[in-house]
């Protein structure tokens, strides 16, 4: 009698943590080719603050 619903759960459960784990992988590819077509190792260069002169 709850043989469908648990079935139908564990399913869900399941195809859940497979699109979890694509798009995890897919994402750190897509970050290491970002990274690696950027000079400098990647890093991103931060500005610095500009103060502003009250006239």
């Amino acid at each position: 009698m709850m043989l469908w619903p648990a079935v139908t759960l564990v399913g869900f459960l399941v195809l859940t943590a497979l699109v979890i784990a694509m798009g995890t992988r897919s994402t750190a590819r897509y970050e290491r080719e970002l990274r690696a077509e950027r000079p400098g190792g990647g890093r991103q260069s931060v500005a610095e603050p500009v103060r502003a002169i009250a006239a």
